[in-house]
């Protein structure tokens, strides 16, 4: 009883004390929550530009594992889920507010990504709770959320009992899944369907050893979606070609993008087939301006100094400290310790900012790698599709002509 007595002591003055000292900016959280939530809608993405990508971070932490049922093979677990993501119509100027950096509110105010677990073996499908989000001022959105979850997970028994098991939680958008491989299934479905119909035509016609058109109709579309999966399958497989994959060979880079993308009218976001046109059409002014910038610049990255020759306080990174600056004992004075002090730091800096430089360097030409590796996908897709579309519109009118 004491000790209740005085955990509720201390929660009512700590309570008040920050009361208190948020006083003033419970106001500015008010007027800051009637002008950002005005004219905001939480139907739609929160970008401005509908072609941007929106990254939405998702931390998970395993709290418990409640129930594990080996016979019906499903996990229940406690998870505290964390997403995080920006929202570019939520920002504000916290000088403006008092100095109010963020504020909660509650999540379904906002807009909030649609993330599911693909491999639920539930038959509740509950809303997500409606915890509250955390709102910084630069837009940033974290929504912490606790969920209790039920996934199919596969028991292989073949150790017991000095087996270990392993579970895959999958998460995914329902909605935004434009790599979720869904080109195979869809081919994978048709191709069911088709053999359906083959059977039923089948099963309708008389015996005979002439095959009808329709059936060779049915014969020959099931050929092309067959051959359609396994290239798309192909092409997935160059899609997902990673950092960790091959630069793009200068054959498929010259052929397939800088020629067949053209042909096929394959750019990237932003790029349109009309931009070549439109630097061709810049105005003389412009042209001569973007010269002289050029010259500056290359004027510039000539006389530009590597890092390892910044000087401080008359120290080159690369000498030693000269000898003048010794007393008459030839131990170094006070301003030879200054110079070798400020050298050694020196150093110590342009070390990491190489390191990160090389870091940087790194991750943008992976980065480039994966993007061009996208891209030949993307123009392999184009052209099998118009490969595909011309073979069916022949097949087409070779049926038809035979009918008539």
């Amino acid at each position: 009883m004491k000790l209740s007595f005085a955990f509720s002591l201390s929660m009512v003055f700590a309570v008040g004390m920050l009361h208190v000292a948020k006083a003033a900016q419970g106001k500015y959280a008010q007027m800051l929550f009637n002008e950002l939530f005005e004219d905001y809608s939480n139907a739609l993405r929160p970008v401005e530009d509908t072609d941007s990508v929106l990254n939405v971070t998702l931390q998970i932490t395993l709290s418990q594992i409640k129930d594990m049922d080996e016979r019906n093979q499903i996990l229940t677990a406690y998870l505290w889920i964390r997403q995080t993501w920006y929202d570019a119509y939520l920002k504000w100027d916290k000088d403006e507010y008092d100095g109010l950096d963020s504020i909660r509110i509650p999540s379904n105010l906002v807009w909030r990504p649609d993330i599911v677990l693909y491999n639920k073996a539930d038959d509740d499908f509950s809303e997500p709770v409606n915890t509250n989000i955390v709102l910084r001022h630069d837009g940033k959105i974290t929504w912490d959320s606790p969920a209790i979850t039920k996934s199919s997970c596969v028991v292989d028994v073949s150790y017991f009992p000095f087996d270990s098991q392993e579970c895959n939680l999958t998460f995914g958008s329902w909605t935004y899944n434009a790599d979720s491989g869904e080109k195979v299934s869809l081919g994978v479905t048709v191709l069911l369907a088709l053999t359906v119909f083959q059977l039923m035509v089948a099963e309708s016609m008389p015996p005979s050893e002439n095959v009808p058109l329709i059936g060779k109709y049915y014969i020959a579309t099931m050929t092309m979606i067959t051959a359609s999966t396994a290239l798309t399958i192909i092409i997935m497989n160059i899609h997902y070609c990673g950092s960790g994959a091959k630069p793009v060979p200068q054959w498929a880079r010259v052929v397939i993008l800088d020629y067949m993308s053209k042909i096929f009218f394959v750019y990237d976001v932003g790029e349109n087939c009309t931009s070549l046109q439109r630097v061709k059409e810049q105005d003389p002014k412009v042209e001569k301006m973007n010269s002289a910038c050029r010259k500056d610049q290359d004027r510039y990255e000539g006389t530009r100094r590597p890092l390892a020759k910044i000087q401080h306080g008359g120290c080159d990174l690369k000498k030693k400290p000269p000898d003048d600056v010794c007393d008459g004992s030839g131990v170094p004075g006070e301003n030879a310790r200054d110079i070798v002090s400020c050298c050694s730091c020196y150093r110590i800096l342009i070390k990491n900012i190489e390191y990160i430089a090389s870091c940087v360097r790194r991750h943008k030409a992976n980065h480039a790698k994966g993007v061009e590796w996208k891209k030949v996908a993307k123009v392999m897709d184009r052209f099998f599709m118009w490969i595909f579309f011309i073979m069916v519109f022949f097949m087409s009118v070779l049926v038809i002509g035979k009918a008539l």
